[in-house]
């Protein structure tokens, strides 16, 4: 066939110009060629040559700042045009199909017009952002030209009555159109910033965010074809694969998504809705913030949904036409064929063009859908956020002290509420497309089908409310996992807490198996979610196959002639594809709205809640009289000032004695709740720049004195004022412009120290200076003044380490002293100290009183109010004010006291002197003692990780580890490690697997078999002149029970695997975690002293809830896609396989597509998991200091601190959320990719090599699954990347090596009482804890005769714990042995051993339980043993009068009883055991002086007969020993009687006895 551009048959009409050279059809496509031709000339050397060049671009950080008006619409309507000249092509091509020679005129000028309308999209990109306006022109002569050219022809078309039947008079028709549209956009963009023959253009300025180099979300910024395609962030995925990306490197939200934009738009929403009343106004107004993108959202979702009915359509004309041939030819006009839209959509390569084309479209509308909503739920949820926070900064503290509203209550809001409303704007679009996608799916099923296809549609739609069923029963069982786990944890918890006792007591295998007992319990519950997961799974891939089914059995049986073509087949086959899908959804989305509702009414309660005064009212700022509040109103208060502190700053000049005062509340009755006042007739005044002290008994008052002060409380009467001096007014009015939000601005910055302190999770030193600037000097005198250097000097990185939430890693003294040297260094006018010596002992509150208050604060002339029970202190006061009962009962100085209430002077007196013996001096060594021992094992496992390659990647979830982790490769290994587990169900797991998608491609194939025999039955019925295909001895019946064989055992084989992934994922939990228990529970002491608890609790909390709940989930559905993908691949390849050279490409793509995408997706989930830490840390910190916060008036630095953690947390997800849409887009097209090549490959394999119809279905059927399912893939598999670092760091602790639990004596070898005597010979013993740290004793000698009490002392570090830890082999002995009644103790089973002996620590350990469970976990010991063990600690008494007696309950933690109760319990369960060597290891250190001599008492009486070693903290303990051992540096260094020692004035023994009186 030869080539021209008219075509060269001899009778052509196409080279007639008889009636002028327009009229010819072929002239006119030549006279269009031009405009085409004219800018490929002019634009390409500009785009090629003169771009490198140019350099005048506008300096801005980005390049993506897009300067012209009508930007979107150019873009849109260049994509139209673009499409539109694809179908002119098309149309061309197809027409020229009917002639003998080839018209080159049909189709080259459409290919030339397609070539320019590409170059003019990129050529004013590149004009756009570079900001070169002049070169404006050149696109402006085309849009004229192509205009022109258009019309004439569209024109000409008219003139010779080619009309709306020809296919090419419409295209040319929408072709001038849009030239015309884009030709007015162009003159709207020159004339709108005139430009060109403008002698001065518009001056524009780019967006504040571009101007920003932190801005790095781009998304709101670029051009159309980025914002659909994700291609900004190719750099950033890509560079993800050089460096671990952190907040830095995504840098800073845009403005219109940073929360506090969002939040004054919702305020904005809340207050034009807050007068309507009803439950829906918190609906209406984030309809009215964020309603907006959410009707974006859900047009998009429409138009995909509608889209993505091309597929079964197309499919059904394909596979229609190819077994037809239908060409009618027509006369020519204009001397060119035209044909009519029908005869070119009757074209199979044409629909697959189009097909391609709508699965694009469909993809990028459903991924920009997504897009759109979520985005929408993030800025929502970072608005509800900030407007929460803000309500907590004014929210009545009443409302926290009594219980209405808790911390963890507020916690919830935020991390659940606020989440719940979120993923229902996620869901949202689902909601109101289902209804759309269920009712067009049904009818076209029905236009297929007939009323077959309605049966099969309620299949589907009867099973739907099971679904819904079964989602409610697994949100069921989930709640009831939660429970057990919880329990599991507390368990767990309490065993890692008391582990060292276990150990000590051999104990270990008790708790083990109460923690497995849960565990059971635990599992049951995870059997039923499995259960239930199993059916939804089983239920999501047999309902499908089921509806098939039973529409095939109806349409084949209904009607004799019933049209059972591929055509109808395979395309009913997709469009039952398409339908399970909003019905499955359903269920989630129908949940979703539940929760969002409750949500909703949850926080429409919080919002309303009452706050503390508000300073809008006007007549707030006047003092009222005294007289007017004498009695308690009973009336009905106004909201507005029900909590009014009335506040004001009038110069006050009650002067009396020289002291100037400051009234602060005149008399007030205050009250918590609505009931009774807690403060009655409060007057008080305070002198300026004087010490004032508050005292009384416990209750009384005092502390709620301060807050009333402050504002904190509801306030019945009376009012609160602050009169401020002259001098000092300069210094507060500076102090009100920092809060200008405060609810209460009249009264300035107020330093605060509450009664139980309040830490921020940062550095020491930022809890002290608490956002001030730092002034070296006085940092130094508040350190000093608060004896914190030495506790300092043990943190590892001094004051700059974090102390943990609440300060975790201190203890209740070091904290007091640091919220004590917080109000210090601020430099307000008034501090109040509520109660700083409580937990501090008598030195360090003399300290504190000596340079802190009375040199600190006095020096520097500040107002200190001090609430304290330390009487003591009262003569440095200058006021004091003592209350009882909620009023003040007296108030003036000491002496004023002393004469007008000698009484009560008197009773001060005689507790004023009297010794404080609670608290010894040797409290605080204890304290920093354990300071030291936690840092040393929180320091000691960083740098074993910095060694250990193994654990470098197993403890990255703890933020332990900065180092670099293998980041691009799956971890197969632990993969592998999850699989062995599974035992003999990975077997039936994989063959299951295998056999159901093997029978999937059966019945489908079956499908195509039976179809393209109909259709041969039917051509053979036409040709035998049969009126049925059924006269001519065609029957469906043996391919119909073929097929609904093969569909039964695929329901079942759906059942069998989605019950093997289920119970393989529940047999590889319970495997894990036993195996992990039982290592732990062996573990040696070592582990435990050297990683940190949390780590150690985290494997068995979060880690473990991965393995048990989301990895089977994950797995299912990562086989399930990639198997389909596999099995679709297969199918095409079958069908058509010269697609397998088309594989590779696409292969090579999607390889580098996931492999990029799964580093940066994993980096970014952690940077989400990471950044929602702080932020929810941060609103349970604010919570629990909200009056600290309030009374420093620092509310506004908070809500800044807010919303940079909300801020950062947002922009995590919202690159998270563009990441995975990049992928999807990319995945998504390349599935595209496969349908278009699958089509055309399968079209023409069809024509010329004869293939049947039914297998053409069939491949494009499966070709539309490989689009759906390939992104699915690479998600699944970066989540399970993920999940399997919880194998990984669950593996790392199962290779820990367990202590050596095997003696070379068997247990029954060992006599039965040993050790009867308790002689104790120790020879030449060195022992270590590990094998790589030095000894900590070094060859000690000694011998302890039967029932000797001996006592052990030395400084802290000199070796005694671990001489008693020695008698237990809790440490490595690598030289020397114990001989204990004649028997060497390394000889001995572990078990054995340690349950001959008893031991008092320390810390007093108590379980939660029984006290009987308490004192004797192993039930060996009577009722009687027990009182009796009871009765020698002195405890009867106190056990008797509880509920229950031995039965009565222990809280976590022993917390119902004392410190010193607790230690007693110790003792009687070291009684209960009877053995004869009983070790206490500074059993008294944290216990009082009387508890302390009674525990003397009882062991010298009780434990007379027996051998005791006494580890001493306070020497004068063991001055009645037998026999004293004083050690230092692991030896020996003093070893006689006290007596003897003590004769000795040089002796260590001696100077230890006189430092310790």
């Amino acid at each position: 066939m030869s080539l021209a551009f008219c075509g060269n048959e001899n009778n052509s009409l196409a080279y007639n110009v008889d009636r002028g050279v327009l009229n010819n059809g072929c002239f006119l496509d030549a006279l269009n060629v031009v405009p085409h031709i004219f800018l490929l000339f002019i634009t390409f050397p500009i785009l090629f040559i003169g771009w490198g060049s140019q350099s005048s671009k506008v300096h801005i950080h980005h390049s993506t700042w897009l300067h012209f008006p009508g930007h979107n619409l150019r873009w849109l309507l260049t994509f139209i045009l673009l499409f539109v000249l694809v179908c002119e092509i098309a149309e061309g091509i197809v027409s020229d199909g009917f002639t003998q020679s080839l018209h080159l005129h049909l189709y080259m000028p459409a290919g030339l017009a397609f070539m320019a309308g590409i170059t003019s999209i990129i050529y004013y990109h590149n004009i756009e952002t570079s900001n070169f306006p002049k070169l404006l022109l050149a696109l402006l002569f085309y849009w004229v030209l192509a205009f022109l050219m258009k019309t004439i022809k569209f024109a000409k078309y008219t003139e010779h009555s080619v009309g709306l039947r020809q296919l090419r008079y419409c295209i040319t028709g929408l072709l001038a159109l849009l030239y015309g549209l884009l030709l007015a956009v162009e003159i709207n963009v020159i004339l709108g910033r005139r430009y060109l023959c403008f002698t001065e253009a518009t001056e524009v300025k780019p967006p504040e965010d571009l101007q920003d180099l932190g801005v790095r979300f781009l998304q709101p910024f670029v051009n159309l074809l980025s914002k659909a395609t994700y291609w900004w962030m190719n750099t950033f995925i890509t560079a993800a694969h050089r460096r671990p990306i952190d907040l830095k490197v995504i840098g800073k939200l845009p403005i219109a998504m940073r929360a506090l934009t969002n939040y004054l738009k919702l305020c904005k929403a809340f207050e034009s809705q807050r007068v309507k009343v009803g439950p829906k106004w918190i609906w209406r107004a984030l309809r009215q913030a964020f309603g907006r993108p959410l009707i974006i959202s859900i047009t998009f979702r429409f138009l995909a949904d509608l889209l993505g009915f091309a597929g079964p359509l197309c499919i059904s004309g394909i596979v229609h036409h190819i077994s037809k041939d239908n060409r009618t030819i027509q006369p020519p006009l204009l001397g060119v064929y035209f044909i009519s839209s029908q005869e070119f959509l009757a074209n199979a390569y044409v629909l697959a063009v189009l097909l391609f084309f709508a699965l694009i479209l469909q993809r990028t509308f459903l991924q920009a859908s997504y897009y759109v909503a979520i985005e929408t739920g993030i800025n929502l949820r970072g608005a509800i956020q900030t407007k929460i926070y803000n309500k907590i900064m004014r929210l009545c503290t009443s409302n926290m002290s009594m219980g209405e509203l808790t911390v963890g209550q507020i916690c919830n809001l935020v991390a659940i509420d606020t989440n719940q409303l979120m993923w229902f704007f996620f869901l949202c679009p689902n909601l109101w497309a289902m209804p759309v996608q269920i009712i067009v799916g049904v009818i076209l099923l029905y236009y297929l089908l007939g009323i077959s296809a309605l049966i099969g549609a309620t299949v589907i739609a009867v099973l739907a409310p099971v679904q819904y069923f079964v989602a409610t029963k697994l949100s069921q069982a989930q709640k009831s996992t939660l429970e057990y786990s919880s329990e599991r944890l507390k368990k767990t918890n309490e065993l890692l807490r008391g582990i060292k006792l276990l150990k000590l007591y051999a104990w270990e295998h008790i708790f083990c198996h109460s923690v497995e007992e849960t565990r059971g319990k635990e599992l049951t519950s995870l059997q039923t979610f499995a259960l239930y997961t199993s059916i939804s799974i089983f239920m999501n891939a047999a309902i499908p196959i089921a509806a098939v089914l039973t529409t095939f059995v109806v349409h084949v049986h209904i009607s004799e002639e019933a049209d059972l073509s591929p055509a109808v087949a395979f395309a009913s086959l997709s469009l039952f594809h398409i339908l399970v899908t909003p019905l499955f959804l359903l269920s989630s989305v129908v949940r979703s709205t539940v929760k969002a509702l409750v949500s909703a009414q949850k926080l429409s309660e919080f919002f309303s809640s009452d706050e503390i005064g508000d300073e809008q009212e006007p007549n707030a700022t006047m003092p009222t009289g005294p007289s007017n509040h004498k009695t308690i109103p009973s009336g009905p208060r106004n909201h507005n000032n029900k909590y009014q502190a009335v506040v004001s700053t009038q110069l006050s000049h009650n002067v009396l004695r020289t002291l100037c005062f400051l009234e602060i509340i005149t008399s007030g009755y205050f009250t918590w709740t609505d009931g009774t006042p807690t403060l009655s007739n409060v007057n008080i005044k305070v002198p300026f720049g004087q010490l004032t002290m508050i005292v009384g008994q416990v209750g009384c008052g005092k502390s709620s004195l301060l807050l009333a002060a402050l504002g904190e409380m509801q306030r019945v009467s009376g009012t609160v004022t602050w009169n401020i001096p002259d001098d000092k007014k300069s210094r507060t009015r500076n102090e009100r412009k920092t809060a200008p939000n405060a609810p209460d601005a009249k009264r300035g910055s107020v330093a605060y120290a509450s009664q139980k302190p309040w830490l921020l999770n940062a550095t020491l030193v930022e809890n002290i200076t608490f956002e001030m600037p730092m002034i070296k000097p006085r940092y130094k005198a508040v350190i000093e003044a608060c004896s914190l250097q030495p506790d300092i000097d043990i943190l590892p990185q001094g004051d700059q380490t974090e102390i943990g939430e609440r300060g975790i890693i201190l203890s209740g003294g070091q904290r007091q002293r640091i919220g004590v040297a917080r109000a210090l260094y601020q430099q307000t006018n008034v501090v109040l100290l509520d109660d700083p010596f409580s937990a501090l002992d008598i030195h360090l509150s003399d300290h504190l009183m000596q340079e802190g208050i009375r040199k600190l604060l006095r020096e520097e002339k500040r107002t200190v109010v001090l609430v304290t029970h330390k009487l003591q202190y009262l003569p440095h006061a200058d006021w004091i004010i003592a209350m009882k009962d909620g009023t003040i009962q007296t108030e003036g100085t000491l002496k004023d006291i002393q004469n007008s209430d000698p009484k009560l002077f008197e009773q001060w007196k005689t507790l004023m002197h009297r010794q404080d013996g609670e608290f010894e001096k040797s409290m605080t060594v204890l304290e920093r003692k354990n300071l030291r021992r936690a840092m040393y094992s929180k320091e000691a496992s960083k740098t074993e990780e910095e060694h250990e390659e193994e654990s470098v990647e197993s403890e990255e979830d703890d933020s332990l580890s900065q180092a670099m982790r293998h980041r691009t490769t799956i971890p197969w290994r632990s993969c592998g490690v999850y699989l062995s587990s599974a035992g003999l169900l990975l077997p039936l797991l994989l063959l299951s697997q295998l056999f159901k998608h093997t029978l999937m491609v059966a019945i489908d194939y079956w499908l195509a078999h039976w179809t393209s025999h109909v259709i041969t039955a039917k051509m053979d019925a036409t040709g035998r002149n049969c009126t049925v295909a059924q006269e001519c001895g065609f029957s469906h019946s043996w391919y119909l029970s073929v097929f609904s064989v093969l569909c039964c055992l695929g329901i079942v084989l759906c059942l069998v695997t989605s019950v093997a992934v289920e119970w393989t994922g529940l047999r590889v939990a319970k495997e894990l975690h036993h195996n992990l228990l039982s290592k732990i529970i062996l573990a040696p002491m070592r582990l435990f002293e050297t990683t940190p608890l949390g780590n150690i609790l985290n494997r068995f909390s979060s880690d473990t809830n991965t393995i048990d709940q989301h990895i089977p989930a994950t797995l299912e559905c990562l086989s399930r896609s990639t198997l389909l993908c596999v099995s679709a691949l297969g199918v095409i390849s079958y069908v058509t396989p010269v697609f397998l050279i088309a594989l590779v490409p696409l292969a090579i793509a999607c390889y580098f597509i996931q492999k990029y995408f799964r580093v940066a997706s994993r980096d970014l989930q952690q940077l989400e998991d990471s950044t929602q830490l702080p932020l929810l840390s941060h609103f349970s910190e604010t919570v629990e200091g909200l009056t600290t916060i309030r009374a420093f008036r620092y509310e506004s630095r908070f809500r800044q601190r807010l919303l940079e953690y909300t801020d950062a947390n947002n922009i995590a997800s919202l690159f998270l959320t563009a990441a995975n849409r990049w992928l999807e887009v990319r995945m998504e097209y390349v599935g595209t990719c496969v349908v278009l090549i699958a089509a055309v490959a399968s079209i023409s394999n069809s024509l010329y090599n004869h293939l049947s119809t039914g297998l053409v279905g069939l491949g494009l059927t499966y070709a539309l699954m490989v689009s759906n399912y390939l992104n699915w893939m690479v998600r699944n598999l970066a989540d399970m990347e993920v999940q399997l670092g919880s194998v990984k760091r669950i593996n790392g602790l199962l290779k820990t090596e367990p202590e050596n639990y095997e003696g070379l004596m068997a247990a029954s070898q060992v006599p039965d009482g040993w050790p009867r005597q308790g002689e104790i010979q120790i020879q030449n013993l060195s022992v270590r804890y590990d094998t790589t740290l030095k000894p900590v004793l070094k060859q000690v000698n000694a011998h302890i005769s039967p029932g000797q009490k001996v006592g052990i002392c030395g400084r802290t570090g000199s070796g005694k714990s671990s001489f008693s830890l020695a008698f237990f082999r809790m440490v490595d002995t690598f030289e020397g042995r114990i001989i204990i009644d004649d028997i060497d103790i390394a000889k001995l089973p572990l078990q054995t051993l340690r349950s001959r002996f008893s031991i008092i620590l320390q810390d007093p350990i108590l379980f939660s339980g029984t006290i009987r469970f308490n004192l004797d976990p192993e039930m060996k010991a009577t009722d009687d043993m027990l009182w009796e063990a009871l009765e020698i600690a002195q405890l009867k008494p106190v056990v008797k009068t509880l509920p229950g007696g031995l039965d009565a309950m222990v809280t976590e933690g022993g917390e119902n009883f004392s410190q010193g109760q607790r230690q007693l319990f110790c003792l009687a369960r070291a009684f209960v055991r009877k053995s004869s060597i009983l070790i206490m290891d500074e059993a008294t250190a944290s216990i009082d002086m009387a508890t302390e001599s009674i525990l003397q008492k009882v062991v010298m009486t009780a434990f007379a007969d027996r051998t005791v070693v006494t580890i001493a903290h306070r020497v004068h303990t063991i001055l009645n020993a037998d026999l004293v051992i004083v050690m230092k540096r692991g030896i020996i260094l003093e070893y006689d009687r006290p007596q003897a020692l003590l004769e000795k004035e040089d002796s260590v023994f001696s100077a230890f006895v006189k430092a310790d009186k």
